[in-house]
């Protein structure tokens, strides 16, 4: 497969791949993972008309490898849950952790304040709920956003990208499902496969979302 154009694009294709999987059942609800994820999820969401939300969910990165993560945090509806990668959260030292947890925890509320602001979130009781990113490279920051996403009951919880790194799969057990139109054999990131991987901002969040910026 040729390397996607931007997220959009991305999307597109994705939405190709989550319409042959889920032609049986009612259109889900389409969480995007900010700030990348967002893009993708909005273009899905387009795609299968389809509502759409945010599920805002932090990395919590390797002190020297901030891009690695050793665990990741997610919150919806009010719920917070945090996910460990064992492994190499064993190789930090001292306050890292518990330091690297207080940090993202703060930018993560500030996110959710930013993005959505007043609107509650969409109510996933018994509907089939769609976990979008724009690739996925360990599974922490997936793992955590469906931790978070089933402890508000849905019927089906689908992990969904445009791509998947090698290893990343087996992390993913907290989703009933996975939907990935492209399994790379040797990318070592998940933005080898765009093209134009340009940083999404906040702003950009919120037009997605039919929001009005905000400010921090």
């Amino acid at each position: 497969m040729n390397r996607y154009r931007d997220r959009r694009e991305a999307g597109e294709i994705l939405a190709a791949s989550v319409a042959e999987q889920l032609s049986s059942t009612a259109a889900p609800v389409v969480l995007g993972l900010p700030r990348g994820g967002v893009p993708v999820a909005a273009a899905v969401a387009r795609a299968l008309d389809a509502p759409l939300d945010v599920l805002v969910v932090r990395k919590l990165g390797l002190p020297l490898s901030p891009e690695v993560a050793m665990g990741a945090i997610a919150s919806v509806g009010g719920e917070l849950a945090v996910v460990a990668n064992d492994e190499l959260r064993a190789q930090v030292t001292g306050d890292a952790w518990a330091d690297a947890l207080a940090r993202e925890t703060a930018e993560l509320e500030r996110r959710v304040r930013a993005f959505r602001g007043d609107r509650s979130a969409l109510a996933l009781a018994s509907r089939t709920v769609l976990l979008v990113d724009d690739g996925i490279a360990t599974g922490a920051t997936m793992r955590a956003a469906a931790q978070a996403a089933r402890r508000l009951g849905p019927a089906r919880l689908i992990a969904a990208a445009p791509v998947t790194l090698p290893g990343a799969r087996a992390a993913l057990e907290s989703a009933d499902d996975l939907i990935c139109p492209w399994f790379p054999p040797t990318f070592l990131g998940v933005g080898q496969a765009y093209l134009d991987f340009t940083q999404t901002t906040d702003d950009e969040v919120r037009r997605l979302l039919g929001g009005t910026p905000t400010s921090g």
